[in-house]
């Protein structure tokens, strides 16, 4: 756990007790200040009962005397309108911040010699990927990485500071919206498409927030910038007008003079004037998809900077495991393939995974996001069938309904079995059977993470029943 300086007697509240949230307060707690806490779902205040920060209604804090609220990254800021709880602080005149403001400020309460190079991660697609790779790479050198933030550990529950650590943080733009002062070794910026604006406000307040991950670089530091979207090539082209921080641009089906790139699942890379290949990712299996190459290229990107040779880091690429919900791969029935990619929650997220098979038997739908499936209309040459779930199904259909069959399936259950049938009678040689729901999941799930487990668990079902190993 990382302990926080400074606040031993001091007063915080802490508003959220989800994983975070929880973090939080154990690290305020063992750093000795007293914590005020909250939650409005009664079964999250009740796992905080039992402890030294129990809850009590914000109501009753003592507002005059709080150094800072630490509120959950979900709790809104802006819009679509304040949270109760920022409004209460902005009039209090006490500073709203998030864990990761935290992590900074232990962070640069140490001694510049005593300092673990830290590295952040963000995008709207492929953080998580990118993140968990980066990690994988390093520790396959032997290096001691810790990975957490907005994937995996809490990032204040990650190990005490040790000098020579590197510490790999997802952040999205929640959390990057609550961080001030955190200063990032390397910072990498993958991709940007219209999500998360009714929390933004519009898609220029949603890149602002991501832009925030470079807030604090130095001369000494690396920003690494993905070039394949409008939006982040001009964020690069920003960045490396102004600095301060060197730029290191990473790419997806473009050769570049400078940087790493990927070109027909190979590696390249230019860091010194001489471009040089550091490997072939054909036979990655939980690397599939061109947005998958952009992921490596930047954990290659990065990577380097920390003294990994670039081909090692692509032989290391090759022993990634990948991670639940991410085009990973949870069955197969006789020639049908199942693919879990729960994770996509928006339609560019989803193209990433339709683009990376043929003969798709496709699953989709969910609670809508603003932005649409247009863009999702040159991929249903790829598709035989879509079968729709939840809130979405009507939309989707009138969008994509004179480009591809479509069935209404109204729930998982009935949507797995119906497109495993389907697939197992087609003529396609190796028919996909793929979950990637172009919307969030909660009109019938909790998260992405129960849609996610409940697919596997139908498919692990479905090849129980019919004989074959999932």
């Amino acid at each position: 756990m990382i302990l926080i300086p400074d606040v031993k007697r001091k007063k915080f509240g802490v508003f959220g007790l989800g994983v975070s949230g929880v973090a939080t307060c154990e690290a305020l707690a063992k750093s000795g200040a007293q914590v005020f806490s909250f939650d409005e779902n009664r079964q999250a205040r009740d796992k905080v009962a039992d402890t030294e920060y129990r809850c009590e209604h914000p109501k009753n804090w003592p507002w005059k005397e709080l150094e800072a609220v630490i509120v959950s990254p979900g709790v809104p800021l802006t819009h679509p309108k304040p949270h109760a709880i920022v409004r209460k602080a902005k009039l209090e005149k006490v500073a709203v911040i998030g864990d990761t403001e935290l992590f900074a400020r232990a962070l640069n309460a140490l001694e510049p010699r005593a300092r673990p190079r830290v590295i952040g991660v963000t995008g709207s697609n492929g953080k998580s990927t990118t993140t968990a790779l980066i990690g994988h790479v390093l520790k396959q050198a032997g290096e001691d990485a810790y990975v957490g933030g907005n994937i995996g550990e809490a990032v204040l529950s990650l190990p005490a500071f040790e000098n020579d650590a590197i510490y790999v943080l997802e952040l999205s733009s929640f959390q990057l919206d609550l961080t001030y002062s955190l200063r990032l070794d390397a910072a990498v910026f993958l991709n940007l498409s219209p999500d998360h604006i009714e929390r933004h406000g519009s898609i220029d307040g949603y890149l602002d927030a991501k832009k925030r991950i470079f807030l604090n670089q130095t001369a000494d530091d690396l920003a690494i910038i993905g070039v394949d979207d409008d939006y982040a090539q001009s964020v690069c082209t920003e960045m490396m007008a102004r600095g301060p921080a060197a730029v290191r641009p990473v790419s997806a089906g473009s050769a570049l003079g400078r940087g790493v790139y990927a070109l027909e699942d190979k590696i390249y890379y230019n860091l010194d004037g001489k471009t040089s290949l550091a490997g072939d990712l054909s036979k990655a299996r939980s690397l599939r998809g061109v947005h998958n190459q952009q992921n490596a290229a930047a954990a290659v990107a990065v990577c380097e900077k920390f003294g990994v040779d670039p081909a090692l880091a692509v032989k290391s690429a090759l022993r990634y495991e990948g991670l639940p919900h991410r085009i990973e791969e949870v069955g197969r029935n006789g020639k049908v393939l199942f693919i879990n990619d729960s994770k996509a929650t928006n339609a560019d997220a989803a193209a990433r995974a339709l683009a990376a098979f043929t003969d798709i038997f496709w699953i989709a739908g969910g609670k809508p996001k603003e932005g649409g499936i247009e863009s999702l209309l040159p991929l249903m040459d790829r598709v035989q069938t879509v079968y729709l779930i939840g809130e979405a199904a009507a939309n989707f259909e009138a969008v994509l309904k004179d480009a591809v069959k479509c069935v209404h399936c109204g729930d998982l259950d009935k949507a797995v079995a119906a497109a495993a049938k389907d697939a197992a009678k087609s003529d396609a040689k190796n028919p996909v059977v793929l979950l990637s729901p172009a919307c969030a999941s909660y009109d019938q799930f909790k998260n992405f993470e129960e849609r996610g487990r409940a697919f596997r668990d139908l498919v692990s079902e479905l090849s129980a029943t019919n004989g074959e190993a999932a």
